[in-house]
């Protein structure tokens, strides 16, 4: 289920289950505070806080506006994006968010991994969330191509390989 979904099921369980879902969307997804998504959303932050609060229920085009400003900021609102899973460390050396590839703008979104089980689960979550495409270590690959059912590359590190043995000999002499 996507953060947008999550956001309009919570709208229809509860006004505290929209509250946390969207709380959560912003803190925890976005990795931003209130008054910045407010601005994004072209809401007033008093507005927002009382929602937050529970002194006020969004109004319909409130709602729609923090929905669409939620798609925008998380880049689905196309749906288009590569998902990369890697270790936080790879992820690290990503400048870019978005690339120009084959004459369209993609977003690259980034699912950080630790392990196998963390890297399958990763890509489950990022084929669910509307990846197009995903690129991951040639160790879980094989795997994850079996259970997905959009294309899948593999990060083939040569150039970083060499260097870590070079650096790892080194330190062994």
């Amino acid at each position: 289920m996507s953060t947008v979904d999550k956001i309009i099921h919570a709208v229809f369980e509860s006004d505290e289950e929209f509250r946390d879902a969207l709380s959560t969307t912003i803190k925890e997804d976005l990795d931003m505070n209130m008054a910045k998504f407010a601005e994004h959303a072209g809401v007033p932050a008093s507005t927002l806080y009382k929602i937050m609060s529970g002194k006020r229920e969004p109004n319909v085009k409130t709602l729609r506006q923090i929905i669409k400003t939620v798609k925008r900021l998380e880049g689905s609102e196309k749906g288009e994006f590569i998902a990369v899973i890697a270790a936080r460390p790879v992820l690290d050396n990503i400048s870019e968010t978005k690339r120009k590839i084959s004459g369209n703008l993609c977003t690259i979104r980034e699912y950080s991994a630790t392990s196998m089980e963390e890297a399958i689960i990763a890509a489950v979550r990022a084929e669910r969330e509307g990846a197009k495409a995903l690129v991951c270590a040639p160790i879980v690959s094989p795997t994850v191509e079996k259970i997905l059912s959009i294309p899948v590359a593999t990060i083939m590190p040569k150039n970083s390989l060499f260097e870590a043995i070079e650096l790892v000999a080194k330190k062994i002499n």
